[in-house]
């Protein structure tokens, strides 16, 4: 999921093993600093929505686990980027170039 560098509320959706959820942790991939946050998400058919003011740094990957009490219910990866229009795999993808013949015999 992508996340900016913000001051302000940030909300994403995840799909966990249970719909309740009381706090989350935000591990830097790159320092192994980890920040605990209190949340009460919001239930969306089978998403938990999360709205949350996080502190995070451009250009820097974060490993994502949600918790209800001691038990994980979550874990995901989180990237930071303030672009709005980034992707993962953007450059990435090659199409392999075909006529489409086919012959019978």
């Amino acid at each position: 999921m992508k996340l900016q560098q913000s001051a302000l509320s940030q909300t994403f959706k995840i799909i966990p093993r249970t719909l309740a959820a009381t706090s989350m942790i935000l591990t830097d991939e790159s320092t192994g600093v980890s920040v605990n946050y209190s949340i009460t998400p919001t239930i969306d058919r089978y998403y938990l929505v999360i709205s949350k003011i996080v502190s995070l740094v451009e250009g820097r990957n974060y490993t994502l686990s949600v918790l209800n009490s001691a038990t994980e219910v979550f874990r995901g990866k989180v990237f930071c980027t303030n672009q709005s229009n980034y992707s993962i795999n953007n450059g990435e993808y090659v199409q392999n170039s075909t006529n489409n013949d086919f012959i019978i015999i």
